[in-house]
């Protein structure tokens, strides 16, 4: 019934109708009939009295019009119907009309647009009746000569009514359209973030998640090996140096591209993986690695990071929980359209609580890495205790 409206909206739209009754007013009373004191006095102040309760009506509907469109369409066909009860001719007040009708298109509901949509159709017939057959014609009912005149009004009375009702309609529109607008503006700002998000936490997992791994698989060997082989020990260390030396680079890049979006995060390639395939080694798993056939020439750059990202987080689950001792088969197949990716490593009799590896981020993001490429990949455990990572990625034009 109501709509919100703020503080200023409310004074200006008061002071508005404030001012406009103290012009109708008077101005009602003099077009009521004469000016006062012309008359008896009886007659002075029922025409007073008159002018007052109509320019009442609308200065009413003039002050309602935006805070509640349909409350201010009922005054102002309230004043209406009390001008045609006194009898009264069209005046300044009925300009009201026209406001109410702008906002109940504009700013009304469904039901209070239609309302004020049928009013259009409504006043033109009544205010063409009234004029006609009204205080205009006190003598009897119009000729048929008339009814030309008639029409000419009634079209005249239903163009300026449906004007106004028709800029407030065009009004609504537009600001819809510029709601929707911005709503799709921020949707899409929202969308483009987490999407910006998603990739980030996905290089940060790739990144600190296997070198981490990578860490702690040789911190513990190094802790064991420390008393029986010194040199172990210190090749263990070197390791751990230079790997968490690399991850120290990557995380880097990744601040520096949260600070600069423009700037490239690490971007891998097949030429780091023997790079990874000696970590995962140093860290006392055996690794084998099959690649048949070769990669015909070099492939898109986004084949080639996601190869290397799947193939860094299947290895950091096999280090996390694989069977030690165990072997790891790593295949890579690469055909002109596509390229299949196959990681295949023992499971521990008892994996820890919480450790499956089958559920956590590192599959999900696997699985994220495929589907950007455009490509689909699957994981999970196999009969014979196993488990098993696959991937197809398309290359060349089917990506």
């Amino acid at each position: 019934m109501f709509r919100r409206m703020k503080p200023y909206q409310l004074v200006v739209d008061v002071g508005l109708a404030v001012v406009f009754f103290l012009v109708a007013t008077p101005v009602e009373a003099v077009m009521g009939g004469g000016y006062l004191g012309t008359g008896s006095p009886s007659a002075d102040a029922w025409r007073m009295l008159s002018a007052f309760v109509t320019a009442l009506l609308f200065s009413g509907a003039l002050a309602m019009r935006r805070l509640s469109p349909a409350l201010a369409l009922g005054l102002a066909w309230a004043g209406a119907l009390v001008q045609i009860a006194l009898g009264r001719s069209p005046s300044f007040s009925d300009l009201a009309i026209f406001a109410v009708l702008y906002t109940t298109a504009a700013y009304g509901s469904r039901g209070v647009s239609r309302a004020g949509l049928a009013s259009t159709v409504v006043g033109a017939l009544v205010i063409t009746v009234y004029l006609m057959a009204g205080p205009g014609f006190a003598n009897g009912m119009p000729s048929w000569d008339a009814i030309p005149s008639a029409l000419l009004m009634l079209v005249a009375a239903g163009f300026a009514l449906g004007l106004s009702w028709t800029i407030g309609a065009l009004v609504r529109s537009a600001v819809r359209a510029r709601e929707t607008r911005e709503a799709q503006q921020r949707a899409e700002s929202e969308a483009i973030a987490e999407q910006e998000r998603v990739r980030i936490a996905r290089d940060m997992h790739d990144v600190v998640a296997h070198s981490l791994t990578v860490v702690i698989a040789q911190a513990n060997g190094a802790r064991y090996a420390a008393a029986a082989d010194p040199a172990a020990a210190a090749a263990a260390l070197e390791t751990i140096s230079s790997t968490a030396g690399a991850a120290l680079a990557d995380v880097r890049l990744l601040l520096t591209q949260l600070r600069h979006s423009q700037s490239d995060g690490p971007q891998p390639t097949l030429a780091d993986l023997e790079a990874l395939y000696a970590q995962v080694r140093a860290a006392g798993v055996p690794l084998r690695v099959d690649v048949d056939p070769v990669p015909p020439g070099a492939p898109p750059a986004a084949a080639q990071l996601a190869v290397y990202r799947i193939l860094q987080e299947a290895l950091t689950n096999a280090l996390r929980h694989g069977a030690p001792g165990k072997p790891v088969d790593v295949r890579l197949s690469w055909y002109p359209d596509r390229v299949e990716v196959a990681v295949r490593n023992g499971l521990a009799e008892r994996a820890p609580t919480g450790a499956d590896p089958a559920r956590g981020h590192g599959i999900i993001g696997m699985r994220e890495r495929a589907q950007l490429a455009g490509g689909r990949l699957e994981a999970g455990a196999h009969p014979g205790g196993s488990f098993l990572v696959s991937a197809v990625i398309p290359i060349g034009a089917s990506a």
